[in-house]
């Protein structure tokens, strides 16, 4: 195991990997840039380091810098968190180099899955079902009318290194189509610094169905069930569950099935997310994130793994703690994302806060930096942090989770609390039935 762990992220993922940390008696160095010298996981970790100005290019982007830490710290490994570098496989490659382990996947394996035409050749090679569309790359607006036509209007165009929302269009005719083509290419070489994009058939009233997957160096890869990540706005998530309401104990056994076999089928080891597309009954691969999710502590709540730990632990080359007989899902848990916006427009707020009280009792967990007097910088992704619950069933876990938004409370700054208090209200919410498109309707007619 690990004496000392360098934690290259900032925020409440930062201080829950250094939580784990503590727990399994490793030694933390936490880097920061200027602008989060107050946050708490600089004031817990056992040593810290400045990596550079409040500018993500220059400092939780700036790799040498992160390095420059590791080897003064005397670091042995690197934990990436999520976003910035954590899928970053020449940021993975260069720790290694450097003769430090980077928690997280093979370099390799995740440039094959960060590129998403690489990666869905990948999926119907280990026998996933795919939604329909282009074998690679589309190169040309000829290509690109013919492709749609075959697969039937209305399709997306995806930039092949795409995440997070980014580089998509959704075209419905022939007219539209060299337009969005172009647009695509362009967004995609401006966000991802590659111009790649594939076609899929565009599912109009989907849900979002993710598999949690743990594989360690020994051969031994197991799922431990599914969340549910529809309520999204403009792709990004807000709100997310687990179990789905929406499939079958089967449905969850047999994708999960699929999902640790594809894992073994690319060499994954660690944490990782194959995230489906449900639609009328009928599963797609949609991608798989080579790290872990913002949306983790719902799977931990029902089934009592700690993953940051067995991410570490497998990081070290140890064995899993268990099979897949052992893994059980016990009751049912939601996630609010509670942001620094303003819950109607969501501008962001970033100020400082003027208290703060987060709220408790049975079933509750909050996952968060934030403190009376934290100023909340506005240079980063608006996540203040998330308000987790779990119980017996479905309705106890929605009554818990109205229980504790009313209680949190977080003055001087503008939150999406009261929003996810009208969510967890509604009753399309309530009995489960929402898709994709639920969250933007609602938007609309609470306006």
């Amino acid at each position: 195991m690990f004496n000392k762990i360098l934690i290259a992220n900032r925020g409440e993922i930062a201080l829950r990997v250094h939580r784990a940390c503590k727990e399994l008696g490793i030694q933390t160095v936490a880097v920061h840039s200027e602008a989060d010298v107050g946050s708490m996981c600089v004031r817990l970790a056992d040593e810290s380091v400045c990596i550079g100005p409040a500018r993500s290019a220059d400092s939780y982007l700036n790799i040498s810098s992160i390095m420059a830490a590791a080897e003064i710290t005397d670091s042995r490994a690197i934990h990436p968190g999520y976003g910035f570098l954590s899928e970053n496989p020449e940021f993975a490659e260069i720790v290694r180099a450097s003769g430090l382990t980077f928690i997280g996947p093979d370099p390799s394996v995740i440039r094959l899955l960060g590129d998403k035409v690489q990666a869905r050749k990948a999926m119907i090679a280990a026998g996933v079902p795919v939604v329909p569309g282009s074998d690679g790359e589309v190169c040309n607006e000829e290509s690109a009318l013919k492709m749609a036509r075959e697969i039937g209007f209305p399709i997306i165009l995806k930039a092949a290194a795409g995440g997070g929302g980014r580089g998509m269009k959704v075209v419905h005719s022939d007219a539209a189509l060299v337009t969005a083509f172009t647009v695509a290419r362009n967004d995609a070489r401006h966000f991802f610094k590659n111009d790649k994009v594939y076609m899929e058939r565009y599912l109009t009233d989907p849900r979002h169905i993710e598999i949690q997957i743990l594989a360690d160096n020994h051969g031994n890869a197991i799922h431990l069930g599914d969340r549910d990540c529809s309520l999204q706005r403009r792709h990004q998530k807000i709100l997310e569950e687990a179990p789905s309401p929406a499939i079958t104990p089967e449905q969850r056994e047999q994708l999960g099935r699929v999902a640790a076999k594809a894992a073994l089928a690319v060499n994954y080891t660690g944490v990782g997310t194959f995230e489906f597309l449900m639609d009328r009954g009928e599963f797609y691969f949609l991608e798989v994130n080579t790290r872990i999710q913002v949306e983790h502590p719902v799977t931990e709540m029902i089934t009592g793994v700690d993953l940051v730990k067995e991410q570490i632990r497998v990081a070290a080359n140890l064995p899993l703690t268990m099979r897949q007989e052992d893994v059980q899902i016990r009751g049912h848990a939601i996630e609010c994302r509670i942001n620094a916006e303003d819950p109607e427009t969501f501008i962001p707020s970033p100020g400082r806060i003027s208290e703060y009280h987060p709220p408790g009792g049975c079933g509750v967990r909050v996952d968060s930096d934030a403190y009376a007097g934290y100023r909340v910088p506005p240079h980063y992704d608006s996540l203040l942090g998330k308000l987790i619950v779990h119980g017996a069933n479905r309705a106890e876990a929605i009554a818990r989770m109205r229980r504790a938004l009313d209680e949190y409370v977080i003055g001087g700054i503008s939150t999406t609390i009261p929003l996810h208090q009208r969510i967890v209200r509604d009753g399309t919410f309530r009995n489960g039935t929402y898709t994709l498109r639920f969250l933007e309707e609602f938007l609309k007619n609470n306006q």
